[in-house]
């Protein structure tokens, strides 16, 4: 058992997307199956040793904000009725925190190019949570994102050499996948709300951040990643069925994912 748990792809994907899966499955009737998302990532952060939250390096401030943005989501979706208006003001605050969580890197540059890079970071948290955030209302579309997102991130991490960024943005993507697979079962959509959508775009763009800021991804990956939540908006036939408009719709997401996980592939040629 302990060889199975320690296998990478298990953490990675197996792992993330039985969590994803069952934790729809058992809540979506309480209209909490947007709990999937951070069920699926915090599992990967628990067998790969990187749940944890002290001291507070730059990857634990991560996580922390990874927790903490499906709680926020939660509160919203049961205190609010979340609007366009609430995921932009939650993009700004989170594009805002990416300068906390990095402050530890940012620091040790020169002022200019600390500044350049910081407010590039800003500028994409802050674009994809909003935008990923802003569809917590199309369990669909939302769900799309997060599989194209954290697919796309992971296996753009793993070519630029981070393995525990890699795996948390698979665990993401795969957690997505188990989300989007109950609802191409039952043939309905359920609902995603913001507990799902702010934690998608959060863990996404905060893991696709850390792989730039501390490993060797580059800025035109990023730059891709950020057209994931847009592709996510293309058009889909609404008298198609569930299943396939989710096909559709994540076959956009992935396209996307996948050309920022070829480039950054090509980066290492």
């Amino acid at each position: 058992m302990d060889a199975w748990l320690n296998d990478p792809m298990v953490q990675a994907s197996l792992a993330p997307f039985l969590a994803g899966l069952l934790v729809t499955l058992a809540l979506f009737k309480l209209r909490l199956g947007g709990l999937a998302a951070v069920a699926g990532f915090c599992t990967t952060a628990w067998l790969i040793g990187e749940l944890q939250f002290t001291p507070l390096t730059a990857k634990r401030k991560l996580m922390l904000l990874a927790v903490a943005a499906p709680a926020l989501g939660l509160l919203a979706d049961l205190a609010l009725r979340p609007g366009r208006g609430t995921a932009y003001l939650l993009g700004v605050v989170f594009g805002a925190l990416a300068v906390w969580v990095f402050s530890s890197v940012l620091v040790q540059k020169a002022p200019v190019q600390a500044f350049v890079i910081g407010g590039g970071v800003v500028v994409f948290v802050a674009w994809t949570v909003a935008f990923t955030a802003a569809l917590h209302g199309n369990s669909v579309r939302a769900g799309a994102v997060g599989l194209g997102l954290g697919l796309g991130v992971g296996f753009a991490a793993l070519m630029a050499a981070s393995a525990s960024y890699a795996q948390l943005g698979m665990a993401l993507g795969a957690a997505s996948g188990g989300f989007l697979l109950v609802q191409m079962i039952l043939g309905r959509r359920i609902d995603a709300g913001l507990v799902f959508a702010l934690a998608a775009g959060v863990q996404g763009a905060l893991v696709a951040a850390g792989a730039l800021m501390l490993a060797s991804l580059g800025w035109v990956e990023l730059a891709i990643l950020a057209a994931v939540p847009i592709a996510a908006r293309l058009p889909a036939p609404t008298r198609w069925p569930v299943w396939a408009q989710t096909i559709l719709i994540s076959l956009y997401t992935l396209a996307c994912g996948g050309a920022a996980a070829a480039m950054a592939y090509r980066a290492t040629r």
